[in-house]
């Protein structure tokens, strides 16, 4: 019966022993086989492996792309402009053994830490090169590169590799907000009265040039009217002339008759004149001479 038992026992124990002698890595990860902390072999291929049980530890690391984010984080650019910035990035374990003794036991875990860490400060320092509008522009995308390439470096010894990092979010903290909603609508009426006042002086330069053309064009109108006018009435007198030259007793008849008619025109046709006056030479005669 006791030997039975012992048997087994033995039976279970060699069970446990030859199960925790074998573990099986995946596709989608890498794993470390250590002797008492010290790494004896890297795996990286997929399958069933061997190992001693107890004496071997085996620490298995995910070999895909990880994503890490960072918290809301303060930065000041060049123009002390205070912005809180979110990023995140991507990134994978490329050296298994490296990483091992970069993080020790804390794993994945420890090794956010520190990355974040350094995105903060890699954040900080390119951000803080540039001024807010920069930031805030289609120029972020080579500040994120920037960002990523020297995180990249800085993390290689941790057997690491940053695939990427973004900004999320670059805003103006809340206390800060109202002050620069004041001070861009400050800026966008100074602007506005600028291109108002360049719209007025061109509109007076317009107008001004508009008053000149007009003087200039009835001035020369009233140069050829009055040249026209000036040749009219040299006519007409040659023509007065001529016929008086002619004929003294029409040209003195038509003048009459001419009086006459200026005289009537207007509502007071009432003339106070002496009968005797030459005026109606023609009324009293057709020859105009007693």
């Amino acid at each position: 019966m006791r030997r039975s038992q012992i048997a087994i026992g033995l039976a279970v124990i060699l069970a446990v022993l030859g199960l925790n002698s074998f573990y099986i890595v995946d596709e989608r990860e890498s794993a470390l086989r250590l002797w008492f902390g010290e790494v004896t072999a890297e795996i990286r291929e997929p399958g069933l492996y061997f190992k001693v049980p107890v004496l071997h530890e085996i620490a298995k690391y995910d070999d895909r792309i990880l994503p890490i984010e960072t918290a809301a984080l303060e930065v000041t650019p060049a123009d002390d402009r205070r912005l809180v910035v979110d990023a995140f990035a991507r990134w994978r374990i490329v050296d298994s053994t490296q990483f091992r003794r970069a993080v020790g036991a804390s794993g994945v875990e420890g090794a956010r830490q520190r990355l974040e860490r350094i995105l903060n400060s890699q954040v900080r320092q390119v951000l803080g090169q540039v001024d807010s509008g920069t930031v805030l522009s289609v120029d972020r995308s080579n500040l994120m590169n920037r960002i990523r390439d020297n995180a990249r470096r800085e993390s290689e010894g941790l057997g690491i590799e940053v695939i990427d990092v973004r900004i999320k979010r670059a805003d103006l903290p809340e206390q800060n907000l109202e002050a620069t909603f004041e001070r861009m609508r400050a800026e966008r009426e100074r602007e506005a009265a600028d291109e108002i006042a360049r719209g007025q002086e061109a509109a007076q330069r317009v107008r001004a040039q508009a008053d000149r053309t007009v003087i200039e064009t009835t001035s020369e109108a009233q140069r050829l009217a009055d040249i026209t006018r000036g040749e009219a009435d040299a006519q007409r007198n040659a023509i007065f002339a001529d016929a008086f030259g002619r004929d003294q007793e029409f040209f003195a008849f038509y003048r009459s008759l001419s009086a006459y008619e200026e005289s009537m025109k207007g509502e007071n046709t009432t003339l106070v004149i002496s009968p005797d006056s030459e005026f109606f030479d023609y009324l009293k005669s057709d020859t105009g001479r007693e």
